[in-house]
């Protein structure tokens, strides 16, 4: 390597491009939409989330094997199977959030990805770099949102 030469970042995968990523890249407006670059950028990344999510649900199956703790104390007990609970349901979100994070990798693969699902219009950087799941543009979202609390409140 040369002195100075930039840092780039990969993760192996069969189906792998041979797209090179400098460290630090992130995608700009001054590029063309979804090209090659940030697709494989945006693949990284959701691969990273999908990957510290699963590192995350290996540690707390590893701690709820571990803590077999039968507490003499009911207000213990009941403290103790509260935790428990609201860790299951955490996990069991993260579980739908890989869901999520599949379907986006699929998406990057046949093409879709970054487009909106109603609109067919791009999703900006800024949202997608946030939420890199979205499947709506901003202004799409907000329709969907404004249109849920009105049935809602029916």
């Amino acid at each position: 390597m040369y002195i100075g030469a930039p840092q780039f970042i990969g993760i192996q995968r069969p189906h792998m491009t041979n797209i090179v990523i400098a460290e630090g890249y992130r995608p700009t407006e001054d590029e063309p939409f979804m090209n090659e670059r940030q697709r494989e950028y945006f693949r990284r990344k959701l691969l990273r989330w999908k990957s510290d999510i699963l590192k995350e649900a290996q540690d707390t199956l590893a701690t709820l094997q571990s803590e077999n703790e039968n507490h003499p104390d009911i207000a213990d007990r009941a403290s103790s199977e509260t935790d428990r609970a609201i860790e299951l349901r955490a996990r069991d979100r993260q579980r739908k959030l890989i869901s999520k994070i599949d379907s986006a990798i699929s998406r990057i693969n046949d093409g879709s990805y970054g487009y909106c699902e109603e609109t067919g219009e791009p999703i900006s950087l800024k949202r997608l770099e946030a939420r890199p799941i979205a499947t709506l543009s901003l202004e799409a979202q907000e329709r969907h949102e404004r249109n849920e609390r009105v049935h809602r409140d029916d």
